[in-house]
């Protein structure tokens, strides 16, 4: 695996681009995307669980039905969630797409990011549609990462290039996420696209078994948001025989897509709104993997530990608290804890008791933006991995005013 640049334009055949259509107000700021893959592709994709889910996914959701779709339209400022019309604007959506590119509107995908229950005037999408469409290019990817942002403060994009069957391949993918992310898939805009050839049953099979251990381990605030989604588009194009089974080509394709989703989740991570501090948390010594997610997800989740980690305060007693409470079969007796970061590693809990450490050095540590918590639950094979960050001022007043 080689990582490269390119983001969704890496793989052949696809473009992209993000204009200013005027849904925000600040016109300095892109609030319409579009990637567009030059031949039909497989499709699939993973929604949010929240039950208040907003209309673009309902529409995408009946779009992929058939495993297939050539584009993604998606707006930020305003999720058409809530919104008595919601379905007719999405599908308006996607239509102005189709008309303009030649394409079905049940070939495209449509997403919107922003505040909930306010109403989306189609006016603006339309008017800008035709900018939008002349300015895709195949180097297009960033602005496309740059139209999907909302209080994300930094693009994201990463791409990795491989082989399948002789074949030279590439897959990549930008995201949004900043707030309102916490583990129940899918929370948070993600598009991957991949000139793979894989048949769609396969691409979701891929995607759905990767977001156990990526995606659904990250979470900014514990709240599970009502528009976001996880898709991939796979055109083919690179050549490689079509991965139908699941075979070697298969396993190599999964590698490629977890090398981008963990560094998609790592990137969401440390931009959580006000963050300051990356936060990884590691759990082996399990009984088995499940109960190693809930250890890592209760550890990353737990706000006075994300508080502590803000503050560079080694109180580990909040990741033993965070393992008492989450539910998994864990003797605490056996519990040993770390503290990790670029200036070292310090040792804090063994067998479920405190050691003494030096706080100075400790303070060191965690001064450090990526921090590894790492947990050990016992002599179990059973490990994972969990994604988030600190707790800050910052985050209260970007949500306080988050609306107006």
């Amino acid at each position: 695996m080689k990582l490269i640049s390119g983001g969704v334009c890496a793989a052949q055949g696809f473009r992209a681009g993000g204009v200013h259509c005027g849904i925000r107000k600040n016109r300095t700021k892109r609030d319409l995307s579009l990637i567009v893959s030059d031949v039909p592709a497989s499709a699939a994709a993973v929604y949010t669980t929240n039950l208040v889910k907003g209309a673009p996914l309902t529409v995408t959701k009946q779009h992929l039905e058939n495993g297939i779709a050539q584009a993604v339209i998606c707006n930020s400022g305003n999720a058409n969630t809530c919104n008595a019309n919601g379905i007719e604007i999405a599908e308006q959506m996607s239509a102005l797409v189709a008309a303009r590119l030649g394409l079905a509107a049940d070939d495209v995908v449509v997403a919107s990011t922003g505040v909930i229950g306010q109403p989306l005037d189609i006016a603006p999408i339309a008017d800008g549609m035709a900018a939008l469409v002349s300015g895709l290019s195949y180097e297009g990817s960033e602005l496309a990462a740059e139209g999907i942002m909302t209080t994300d403060t930094v693009k994201k994009e990463v791409a990795v290039e491989f082989t399948l069957g002789g074949k030279t391949c590439r897959l990549g993918g930008i995201a949004k996420g900043s707030g309102m992310i916490h583990p129940n898939m899918a929370t948070m805009l993600v598009f991957i696209t991949t000139d793979a050839a894989i048949a769609p049953e396969m691409l979701k099979k891929a995607l759905s078994t990767d977001i156990a251990s990526t995606f659904n381990m990250l979470s900014i605030d514990g709240d599970t948001s009502t528009n976001d989604m996880v898709t991939v588009l796979a055109n083919g194009l690179a050549g490689n025989p079509v991965i139908d089974t699941d075979n070697d080509d298969f396993a190599v394709f999964m590698t490629a897509l977890n090398t981008i989703t963990v560094q998609l989740c790592r990137m969401i991570a440390a931009d959580g709104e006000g963050a300051t501090k990356l936060l990884e948390c590691a759990v082996t010594g399990a009984k088995d993997e499940a109960t190693a997610k809930t250890v890592a997800k209760s550890v990353v989740c737990s706000s006075l530990l994300k508080a502590a980690m803000f503050g560079a305060d080694a109180n580990w007693g909040r990741v033993l608290c965070a393992i008492g409470y989450s539910g998994a079969d864990v003797d605490v007796s056996k519990v040993d804890v770390a503290f990790k970061s670029s200036k070292g590693t310090i040792t804090v809990c063994q067998n479920g008791a405190g050691v003494p450490f030096s706080e100075e050095v400790a303070k060191e540590i965690l001064l450090q933006n990526e921090i590894e918590i790492l947990v050990s639950v016992g002599d179990g094979d059973g490990a994972a991995k969990a994604w988030g960050c600190d707790l800050t001022y910052d985050y209260v007043r970007i949500n306080g005013d988050y609306r107006t």
